[in-house]
């Protein structure tokens, strides 16, 4: 969330961003709503002090033996002018906070402008993709015709955007996630393993509610929603926290399901594993002094991609342009990993730094100088499982239709070396 007095005092950058974000949000009633708020506050608070004063004045009158009933009734009218007065504060405020949280994040100045993500910007690749001697098949027909893939009968148990992986397709996604987070804690990341069900303040934390509730699964009938990353749970450990100077920077990782209703996304990646109500993720979350939060999402991203390479599977990573962020990121990095059966690059994890957007809904400060200061938040895949497997599965693939398991892998499936077709 922007602080109130920095989109008073810089309307017009504010608009400016929207615009280079493909945002819409309608600000007209913004400086009115603000206007009359500080008139409300002055005339409350002025109220407020003759009040003070004249009670003060019924203690003398009485004291001399002098009638105050006329004191008294003035005191009572101006009790009852402050009442409305607040409530009609109270409901200004509430418009303004509904306009200020729908606000998203303020653009880092390096952030190319852009409006789709055709204007990202690749700024670094490693590996080169594979030149298969034959047609390379997509990892929904490998996993098919392996036995480790059955989408057929996840849509009979749940529906559409659901999968159900079988004998080496579970182990290879279990032997993935150990491995991630194995990696993550070589390089200082601490894990925690939080609910996979969240609040709607948690959600407001970080950036999901109000925009995105549409793209939640929301238990009936209880304000409980099913995390849609492990991002909303792990940054609000410290929702209305101070911390404490020295205990910064605060590396989590966190293993969880995700689900995502997906809402905004149909007739998109419908086929395979790309994008399911439900998946598996490595999320990497930091809190960070403001000073170093560039120089933190350049580790995190390095972090991340270290995944990548130790699994040997080429990649290329993006910065987002302005049209392409998410609400919350003031910047964002995109790694996309090569699909030799669909030819393309697809994107495995994001990395973002949001600056104190997330930290100021949420309430984390720590103690600076004998003052409180909002951290800096940021958060990174590291990385979506089932999009690294389906890059395994198309990246491994042999002639024969067996794949190649990466050597850095091989260690978590008893020194497996290939997956051949299930006999169960």
């Amino acid at each position: 969330m922007l602080d109130i007095k920095f989109i008073r005092d810089n309307l017009d950058q504010v608009q400016t961003m929207l615009k280079n974000r493909k945002n819409n949000l309608d600000l007209t009633d913004f400086t009115d709503l603000d206007v009359k708020r500080r008139e409300l506050i002055q005339k409350s608070d002025e109220l407020k002090n003759e009040r003070k004063t004249t009670s003060k004045e019924i203690g003398a009158m009485m004291k001399a033996g002098q009638d105050a009933s006329d004191i008294r009734a003035r005191v009572t009218a101006i009790g009852e002018e402050i009442k409305e007065i607040d409530a009609e504060l109270r409901d200004i405020e509430s418009q303004l906070f509904d306009i200020v949280s729908r606000i998203p994040n303020m653009l880092h100045p390096s952030v190319p402008i852009g409006l789709t993500e055709e204007d990202n910007i690749e700024v670094h690749a490693w590996g080169n993709p594979s030149e298969m001697a034959f047609e390379p098949k997509d990892h929904v027909d490998l996993g098919t015709q392996l036995g480790i893939l059955d989408m057929e009968t996840a849509t009979k148990l749940t529906g559409a955007r659901f999968a159900l992986l079988r004998g080496d397709g579970a182990r290879l996604e279990r032997a993935l996630i150990q491995f991630m987070i194995d990696v993550h804690r070589e390089q200082g990341y601490f894990e925690v393993l939080p609910p996979f069900i969240v609040n709607g303040d948690s959600m407001f934390g970080t950036g999901q509610f109000p925009k995105m509730k549409e793209d939640v699964f929301k238990l009936e009938g209880l304000d409980y929603y099913l995390i849609p990353t492990a991002e909303v749970p792990v940054t609000n450990i410290h929702r209305d926290d101070i911390l404490k100077a020295d205990q910064l920077p605060i590396n989590y990782q966190a293993f969880t399901p995700c689900f995502r209703s997906e809402a905004g996304a149909h007739g998109k990646d419908t086929r395979g594993l790309i994008r399911q109500h439900q998946f598996n993720k490595v999320e990497l979350v930091k809190f960070v002094h403001p000073e170093t939060g560039e120089a933190e999402l350049e580790k995190l991203l390095k972090d991340a991609e270290e995944i990548l390479e130790r699994l040997e599977l080429p990649y290329r990573t993006v910065q987002l342009c302005s049209g392409d962020l998410s609400f919350s990121a003031a910047k964002c990095y995109d790694i996309e990993v090569w699909l030799p059966g669909q030819q393309k690059f697809r994107e495995i994890s994001s990395c973002s730094l949001f600056t104190d957007f997330q930290a100021r809904r949420a309430k984390i400060r720590f103690k600076h100088d004998g003052k409180n200061q909002f951290v800096n938040t940021l958060n990174g895949s590291g990385l979506a499982v089932g999009r690294t497997l389906v890059a395994i599965l198309e990246n491994g693939q042999q002639e024969d239709g067996t794949i190649a398991l990466p050597k850095a892998l091989q260690p978590y499936l008893g020194g497996q070396a290939k997956i051949e077709k299930q006999i169960q």
